[in-house]
């Protein structure tokens, strides 16, 4: 007899610890947005479907189509790179809330025949590239600060996003804060007017055109252009440093962050000494509430458990973890989801 009982209270206590690991078993959330830190989202929604039993379906579109279905209500949650505007917020029926993940580096992925490594770039020189006035790659402009460097005599082709992208907004807010002629001209956003070059979709799209193309540079996340084994520039930072992309630079970018209340802010030329210049945090958009209670239990779970086992995948996959102080104020915000 107590054998069985023990069997019982064995039985009882398993069980509650799989209702506790299962509690949201089954469940299927639709999710859509950014490209930019697609890599660390789908190892977090994997990692968390073995852990959880919940499927996130996410469409890495890129952050305007992120924004715009969850206006729509089509998707569960979004994602983006670029925070939401007062007006866009407004618009969403079940209001938003925009939770940090981690941050990224925007780099300047380039295919120039002998230069294999070590390119040098000052925003001026990057602005009038972006702009078509620097055109070739033996322009003086751009000699001058890789001395040594044996510079071909071949157009400069620039690759840039053809769709709504928060890594277009990461990059044109760096422009716009380093370039006066930049801002009065073109300005940023998630899609802006180029000047020049070639578009493709995606941080996927915008990769492949620099690989295929000899002579482009183009903006991507790192973790792109190490993927596709694509040499990228180190940049003069606002110290006049120059500072090669990194986990460790994009982290001392995180440093300076001024957070305010609502999560949204741009880290775009920071000032400290080992600051790489283009990073940018990247945020899940939330509904204030959810009319099915299920969905909205299982996203403030996965919530809690990317702060607590996700943000430990980051530096693997080239991104930066939120600081810890940073960390806490997330945790707090999400029991505000109802």
């Amino acid at each position: 007899m107590k054998n069985f009982k023990k069997i019982l209270i064995g039985a009882a206590v398993a069980a509650t610890f799989a209702g506790v690991s299962l509690a949201h078993a089954g469940v299927s959330l639709n999710a859509a947005g950014a490209t930019f830190p697609y890599p660390i989202y789908s190892k977090w929604f994997y990692e968390y479907n073995k852990a959880k039993g919940v499927q996130i379906n996410y469409q890495s579109i890129g952050s305007g189509g992120g924004i715009q279905q969850l206006t729509n209500g089509t998707v569960d949650f979004g994602a983006s790179d670029a925070p939401m505007s007062d007006e866009q917020v407004a618009k969403v029926k079940d209001g938003v809330m925009h939770f940090p993940t981690v941050a990224g580096a925007v780099v300047l992925a380039y295919n120039v025949p002998g230069v294999e490594t070590g390119l040098k770039l000052t925003p001026s020189v990057l602005a009038d590239i972006c702009m078509g006035s620097v055109s070739k790659w033996n322009d003086p402009e751009i000699a001058e600060i890789n001395e040594g460097v044996n510079l071909p005599d071949l157009n400069i082709t620039f690759a840039h996003r053809s769709d709504g992208s928060g890594t277009t907004n990461i990059f044109t807010n760096y422009l716009t804060k380093v370039s006066v002629k930049w801002a009065g001209s073109v300005g940023f956003g998630t899609a802006v007017k180029w000047p020049v070059g070639v578009g493709g979709k995606g941080n996927e799209g915008v990769a492949g055109l620099i690989t295929q193309i000899p002579g482009t540079i183009g903006y991507v996340e790192l973790a792109y252009a190490i993927k596709n084994k694509l040499p990228y520039a180190s940049m003069k930072n606002k110290t006049g440093k120059f500072v090669e992309p990194s986990i460790a630079s994009t982290t001392a970018a995180v440093a300076g962050a001024k957070m305010p209340p609502d999560f949204r802010v741009m880290i775009t030329n920071a000032s400290g000494a080992d600051a790489y210049p283009i990073c940018g945090f990247t945020w899940l958009l939330i509904n204030r509430s959810y009319s099915d209670a299920e969905k909205g239990t299982a996203i403030k779970d996965f919530l809690k458990w990317y702060l607590t086992e996700g943000e430990g995948m980051a530096s693997d996959l080239y991104y930066a973890p939120l600081p810890a102080s940073i960390v806490d104020k997330v945790e707090k915000k999400i029991e505000m989801i109802k």
